[in-house]
């Protein structure tokens, strides 16, 4: 049985000679990969930011487990984690789940969730057991020193504290 008209007379059996090579040369997309495409897709459309915050940030991928990250305490407010680069023996950065690119951004609704930042905190040293004292620092826009826009504060300690900081 020949297919087409014209010139262009493919026999059905020379097609199906060619599907095999064509699939090695042009690879058929796997379906795993198809599944984790739609994955991220559907994990996008259901991320959720504030207005305030309109890019995704390091901190948000740690909140959602999607970049691993060293865990020392979560509650539902909070996650508190060891940094990648310490500038002391111990430094944890504590952030709220709840995206605020800055502490300048934080309004009178976030007062409950800004005294829970702080006994957070407290509970993180306790828990660390940094009993002769320990350094809290929030940097606030990119002349105070912030490189990520989700609010963080940093839990110094583990050595005595120089002062004036930087």
């Amino acid at each position: 049985m020949n297919i087409g008209r014209g010139k262009k007379n493919f026999s059905l059996p020379l097609l199906f000679l060619l599907f095999p090579l064509s699939s090695w040369v042009f690879p058929l997309p796997d379906i795993h990969y198809i599944r984790y495409i739609r994955y991220i897709r559907y994990i996008r459309c259901r991320t959720s930011l504030t207005p305030m915050t309109t890019q995704e940030t390091l901190f948000s991928k740690i909140i959602r487990k999607e970049i691993p990250a060293d865990i020392v305490y979560e509650d539902d407010l909070a996650l508190a984690f060891r940094d990648i680069n310490p500038q002391a023996p111990v430094h944890i950065l504590v952030i709220p789940k709840q995206p605020i690119a800055k502490l300048a951004d934080a309004e009178s609704e976030h007062h409950a969730l800004m005294g829970h930042l702080l006994l957070t905190v407290k509970r993180v040293a306790e828990q660390l057991r940094l009993s002769n004292g320990y350094r809290v620092v929030i940097n606030s826009g990119s002349d105070g020193g912030q490189t990520v826009d989700h609010l963080h504060l940093h839990i110094l300690g583990g050595r005595q504290m120089k002062w004036p900081p930087g």
